[in-house]
C-alpha cells in the first residue's frame, strides 16, 4: 500500500484568505507573497499531521489564455511542485480550475499514488470529487487558515465541503503573516513608456498625465461627471438581520450591518487598488466611470461576501453602497 501524501492547493482561495488577513482585501495587487516560504510552510504543516512523504504539491491557478506567467514559472520550478492553470474569463472569473483540481484528486486516488490528500480550498464545488476520492480509499484532509472564532476553526470554508472531508487542519496565522506583505504605494506608478528618460529633452519627452489633467480633457459628459459622495448610513438606519434559529428577532451589532460592511470594503479596495495601480490604469478607470473594471468589481463583491455572506452581498442596496464607497474613497485619495 502506498503511504504518501499529495497536496492540492487552490491558489485563488489561499491568496484570497491570506491577502484579506494581511492587507484587508483579496485584490492581488494589494499584497506580495513569498511563495517558496508559503509552500514550505504547507509542506511542514501537512507532514506534522500525517508523517508521510510527499508525492507532489499541485498548485492550481488561472491566467489569461491559461499561459504561464513569470510568477507561475517560478512556482513551477520549486521542488515537488506542479502548476496547473485554468483561464481567466472576460469578467475576471476563473474557468477550469475546480475541474482540473477535482479530476487530479480523483486520478491520484484511482491510481493509488497517495493515501492521503491535503486539500487547500474552501469551494463546495469540490465536494463530489472529495467523496469520489474517498470511495477509492483515499483520506482527504481539508487545510484552511486558522480562525478560532469560527465554528469550523478555519476561514472562508463552505460547510458543504467541510462536512465531507475526513478532518480539518489549520495553517497558523504566523505563517501567513510571514509570507504575505501588504503593498500600498503613496501614489500610482508612472505608466511604462510615458515617463521621460533622464537624457530626453523636457519639451520633447511626454510625461505621465496627472488625474487633474485627465479630468480637464474634453469628452463625453458621463466620463467627466463624478458621483456625489455616498453618505454613510446612520447607525439607526442600519438594516436588521434576523437569526435563523428561534422565534426572537436579533439585530447584529451596528458595526456588522451590511451597509457598514459594504462601506468599509469599498474604501479598503479603493485604497489598495490605488496604491498598486499605474497612472495609465488610473486614467482608464476614470474614463469608464461609473463602470468599474470586471476584476475590481469582482473583488468588491468577493471581499464583501467573505464578511456578510453571498446572500446579503447580492442585495442591490449593498452592491450600490460598495461601488459608491469605492468611488468616494478614490475621489478623496486623488
Amino acid at each position: 500500500m502506498v503511504t504518501q501524501r499529495a497536496i492540492f492547493v487552490d491558489a485563488g482561495f489561499l491568496l484570497a484568505v491570506g491577502g484579506t488577513h494581511v492587507a484587508g482585501t483579496s485584490l492581488r495587487s494589494a499584497f506580495r507573497v513569498d511563495y517558496e516560504k508559503l509552500i514550505q510552510g504547507i509542506l511542514k504543516r501537512t507532514a506534522e499531521h500525517s508523517g508521510l512523504d510527499v508525492l507532489r504539491v499541485y498548485w492550481y491557478d488561472a491566467s489569461k489564455d491559461a499561459l504561464f506567467t513569470d510568477q507561475h514559472k517560478a512556482i513551477g520550478l520549486l521542488p515537488d511542485v506542479k502548476v496547473r492553470l485554468g483561464r481567466i474569463s472576460f469578467n475576471g472569473e476563473q474557468k477550469g480550475v475546480d475541474l482540473k483540481l477535482g479530476l487530479d484528486l480523483v486520478g491520484v486516488a484511482r491510481n493509488r499514488a497517495a493515501s492521503v490528500a491535503f486539500l487547500v480550498s474552501g469551494d463546495d464545488d469540490l465536494a463530489e470529487a472529495v467523496e469520489e476520492a474517498q470511495d477509492l480509499g483515499m483520506k482527504v484532509v481539508l487545510v484552511g487558515l486558522d480562525n478560532p472564532s469560527h465554528r469550523l476553526g478555519v476561514t472562508s470554508v463552505a460547510e458543504h465541503l467541510a462536512l465531507r472531508v475526513d478532518s480539518i487542519i489549520a495553517l497558523p496565522t504566523a505563517l501567513v503573516e510571514a509570507c504575505f506583505t501588504k503593498y500600498v504605494a503613496d501614489e500610482p506608478r508612472p505608466t511604462p513608456g510615458l515617463v521621460a528618460s533622464p537624457q530626453a529633452a523636457p519639451d520633447v519627452a511626454p510625461s505621465a498625465p496627472r488625474p487633474s489633467d485627465f479630468a480637464a480633457r474634453p469628452g463625453p459628459p458621463q466620463h467627466r461627471t463624478r458621483l456625489p459622495p455616498a453618505p454613510r448610513p446612520h447607525r439607526t438606519e442600519a438594516h436588521l438581520v434576523y437569526s435563523s434559529g428561534g422565534s426572537g428577532r436579533t439585530s447584529l451589532p451596528p458595526e456588522d450591518s451590511p451597509l457598514d460592511v459594504a462601506h468599509d470594503v469599498g474604501e479598503s479596495v479603493a485604497t489598495s487598488w490605488y496604491g498598486a495601480a499605474t497612472q495609465g490604469e488610473l486614467n482608464e478607470l476614470l474614463a469608464d466611470r461609473p463602470i468599474l473594471p470586471a476584476d475590481v468589481d469582482r473583488v468588491l463583491l468577493k471581499d464583501c461576501a467573505q464578511r456578510i455572506g453571498e446572500y446579503k452581498t447580492d442585495l442591490q442596496g449593498v452592491r450600490r453602497a460598495l461601488r459608491e464607497a469605492f468611488w468616494t474613497k478614490l475621489d478623496q485619495i486623488i
